[in-house]
């Protein structure tokens, strides 16, 4: 009878010409960000580090295969509607996300702001889904896919405060420099939740951790401006992401089937291993 198992993965030569085409068309992918979502081939060859006509061969691929698409008459690329169908696949294969899903748009009805959640890519947290009230005459808008600073976003430094120093590159370094961000972290270690309030634009979020067991697996938070969310980690907006992300929590802890994990009584689910950090 014939084995249906996968054989063995091999270690791949970096080296070699297929890894290497693989490579160069992450770099090219991983170019464009929230803050620049077009970038001309100029720009496309620098980041590649080859001649410009290697870089033309690597997007005419990408073209084809519609992960970038290319517009003629500015001349920019930007990427391709194969993307969205690859971050639909992506996000449908975390559980975190349909689950917190219905929980957030209740929260967003319950509080009327945006609630945002967010997952770590191995440098920083990453916005995989963002629901907002679209009848507000002024709201603040999440874009799918933002990169948050993981040492000055509210959801970045619940990252901070929960995951593995290890896992944090550079987080070490960061936190003996700044007393500031120290004193941030061990508090949200003890509160279970983080605020912050960036003084260029008025706007201002609040976060909590999403754990599955002892692991931490996301950040949900409120976003809304200064005037709409108040200040601090113990007003009623703060009580209700802590409750929601509690319930997110005990939900992947039991499967999704919605029993509840035994929790301290103020919606914070404590993790293991944290105490020797």
């Amino acid at each position: 009878m014939a084995d249906d198992a996968p054989s063995p993965v091999k270690s791949a030569d970096p080296s070699s010409p297929a890894i290497q085409t693989v490579q160069r068309a992450a770099v090219i992918l991983n170019a464009f960000t929230a803050a620049r979502p077009r970038l001309s081939l100029n720009e496309l060859t620098a980041s590649l580090g080859t001649s410009k006509a290697t870089a033309h061969r690597y997007t005419k691929a990408l073209r084809e295969s519609n992960l970038l698409r290319y517009d003629e008459r500015e001349g920019l690329y930007s990427l391709g509607p194969q993307i969205l169908t690859l971050s639909a696949a992506a996000r449908a294969a975390m559980p975190v996300i349909s689950i917190a899903g219905p929980r957030m748009q209740q929260l967003v009805r319950e509080i009327d702001e945006t609630v945002v959640l967010s997952v770590w890519d191995g440098d920083t947290a990453v916005v995989v889904r963002a629901d907002d009230n679209t009848d507000r005459v002024i709201r603040v808008s999440v874009r799918t896919g933002s990169r948050l600073s993981r040492t000055e976003s509210a959801q970045g430094r619940v990252f901070c405060a929960f995951l593995p120093e290890a896992d944090v590159p550079g987080l070490a370094d960061e936190i003996a420099a700044s007393a500031e961000l120290r004193r941030e972290v061990e508090k949200i270690r003890r509160t279970g939740i983080s605020a912050n309030t960036p003084s260029a634009n008025g706007v201002r979020s609040i976060a909590a951790p999403i754990f599955r067991g002892s692991t931490l697996i996301a950040a949900m938070a409120i976003v809304g401006t200064t005037t709409s969310v108040p200040e601090g980690t113990d007003s009623p907006l703060a009580i209700a992401l802590q409750r929601v992300a509690a319930l997110v929590t005990a939900e992947l802890g039991s499967g999704g089937n919605g029993h509840h994990l035994p929790g301290n009584g103020n919606g914070q689910h404590p993790p293991a291993g944290n105490g020797s950090r």
